[in-house]
């Protein structure tokens, strides 16, 4: 009894799972919060509600209400009738939990993304940053702060395209 009761749950925490993964980033819309690594658990509780757990790029990133909204919304329209979303700040999320899918994403929709791991980024310095357009490596950047903050702006001088680099943190 105890193991098919397990088995149930398991399946519903899938159910679960499937139903929000897909949420879209509202900041960068191709990506999803599995695919940044932002949704980091999904459990139904005995008692049918539905405790999803996230963690924030950075702390005080504003897209934090907008991925709980929609979270709830897919919980909702998947048939779930209580939702709680967790904010977790510990550990804290690093560009080491994008997925290589998300790499992709981001490089097709015209954002690089951030080079190796953030635990060898060097402290000072800039990182060598291929342009998604044409995949020079000669590029520069032109500001450390993009159009949102875990960004940074570059320019293509081979080709000339402004771009937005995924800064690896």
């Amino acid at each position: 009894m105890a193991v098919a009761a397990k088995i149930l749950r398991s399946e519903l925490d899938q159910k679960a799972w499937d139903a929000v993964c897909d949420v879209p980033d509202p900041e960068v819309p191709v990506l999803t919060i599995e695919d940044l690594g932002v949704l980091r658990d999904v459990h139904v509780r005995a008692d049918g509600s539905v405790e999803v757990t996230i963690t924030p790029t950075y702390t005080g990133c504003p897209a934090m209400s907008m991925f709980a909204f929609d979270i709830e919304a897919a919980l909702l329209s998947a048939g779930f009738e209580r939702v709680d979303v967790k904010t977790v700040l510990t550990p804290a999320w690093t560009t080491d939990w994008l997925t290589e899918k998300a790499r992709e994403k981001l490089r097709v929709y015209g954002i690089a993304p951030p080079n190796g791991k953030a635990s060898r980024r060097a402290l000072f310095g800039e990182e060598q940053v291929r342009c998604p357009k044409c995949n020079s490596a000669n590029t520069s950047r032109i500001s450390e702060f993009g159009s949102t903050a875990c960004k940074a702006l570059y320019r293509c001088n081979d080709c000339s395209e402004p771009f937005d680099y995924f800064k690896c943190i």
